[in-house]
């Protein structure tokens, strides 16, 4: 049996059945599983980052504090819009300043431009969030089966999904 007839056999899981009439149903299905994933993760960040003792923090900021810890560097306004596909720099700078005004970032110069560093009081509340996900997230998929393999094979085609709906949002933008 081909993989088109295995699907033709199961109940497609969508939430606009009207887009799954078309001609890639199975494109429907993933765009649902999108939103279903990208909700619970945007969950998951803060209730984790409330239960290494820092609560009220947006998925945004917890992101931002993330990709300052990245590596040990310093990271400017650009690179972090960069890295995460943030296209309105208002809303890291926003980020940024609440962060900091917990006290888990704080700013300084690289030349004229303004660098974001991750504080003590940060690296501590990363160090707790690192050890949750540790206990509750990473050996919960271990349990599923999925190896490491997998699951790097799925952020490999989640990559080049993304590049292919921006690629659309570019082409729709001229329509």
């Amino acid at each position: 049996m081909t993989s088109e007839e295995k699907s033709e056999r199961r109940e497609l899981i969508v939430s606009s059945a009207h887009l799954a009439g078309g001609s890639s149903p199975a494109l429907s299905e993933l765009e649902y599983g999108s939103i279903l994933f990208s909700h619970a993760f945007n969950r998951w960040l803060v209730r984790c980052m409330a239960a290494a003792g820092v609560p009220g923090l947006s998925p945004v900021e917890i992101l931002i504090i993330h990709s300052v810890r990245h590596r040990d560097r310093p990271k400017t306004l650009a690179d972090l819009c960069l890295v995460l596909d943030i296209e309105d720099t208002h809303v890291a700078n926003y980020a940024i300043k609440k962060l900091e005004a917990a006290g888990l970032v704080k700013s300084g110069k690289a030349g004229k431009e303004k660098t974001i560093h991750v504080t003590d009081m940060g690296l501590d509340a990363l160090k707790r969030y690192t050890e949750i996900r540790e206990r509750l997230l990473v050996e919960a998929t271990k349990v599923s089966g999925l190896s490491q393999d997998g699951l790097s094979d799925i952020a490999s085609h989640l990559r080049a999904l993304s590049g292919y709906y921006e690629q659309a949002a570019r082409s729709a933008a001229t329509l």
